[in-house]
């Protein structure tokens, strides 16, 4: 299997990452005035990377997902980037609220409906997988009282768990429909446990 990305894909994902981390990175500020004023204090640099560290690895390693296991089934694969929807959540975020579409690997090819839902479920698997990655980094900044690692952990954890129910409902365009179509046992399985383990980390860990 070869796995190889264009440079126009190569872009689409940087800008997709970045465009990201500064919408979450406005948003975990507080709205746009806040995050003006963690800007002048200087705070906003530190929200901008735990916001590419988490936020942003989720997404990237979520589209990621997509296209390997799209490529392993014989398909083209490449993600690209929404520019209107990345500008939409940035806006979001600087009114207090953030709505992130950030783009979509799109492949072609013949596929039978047992493909379609792996290459779907590869996203939000991934980011669950993505909880065994931040666990340890939680427990080593509350053990060590590193405020900084606490942090990334804690919110790597709760936002690739809210990630992940969130692309597993049944909806639009979202893989949970997909993954649905093609097996419903699969389906209510990851998505019971995606939000069984957001709430449960929202409890624990906190925002």
């Amino acid at each position: 299997m070869n796995i190889s990305f264009s440079s126009r894909e190569l872009r689409d994902l940087g800008v997709a990452w970045l465009a990201l981390g500064v919408a979450f990175a406005i948003f975990f500020a507080g709205g746009g005035q806040r995050a003006l004023a963690s800007l002048a204090n200087g705070t906003f640099v530190l929200a901008l990377v735990v916001s590419l560290l988490t936020a942003g690895v989720g997404f990237l390693l979520h589209e990621v997902a997509h296209k390997v296991v799209a490529v392993r089934f014989g398909q083209i694969a490449e993600f690209r980037a929404d520019y209107g929807m990345l500008g939409v959540a940035i806006m979001s975020a600087l009114v207090g609220f953030i709505f992130a579409a950030p783009g979509a690997v799109y492949h072609r090819g013949m596929l039978t409906d047992r493909e379609h839902g792996l290459i779907a479920l590869a996203g939000p698997v991934t980011n669950l997988l993505l909880l065994v990655a931040f666990a340890p980094l939680f427990v080593a900044g509350v053990v060590l009282g590193s405020g900084v690692l606490e942090l990334i952990g804690a919110r790597g954890l709760v936002i690739n768990a809210f990630l992940a129910a969130f692309n597993m409902l049944p909806f639009a365009s979202l893989d949970g429909r997909t993954v649905k179509a093609w097996s419903t046992p699969v389906f209510a399985g990851v998505l019971v446990l995606s939000i069984l383990l957001t709430a449960g980390l929202l409890l624990f860990v906190g925002f």
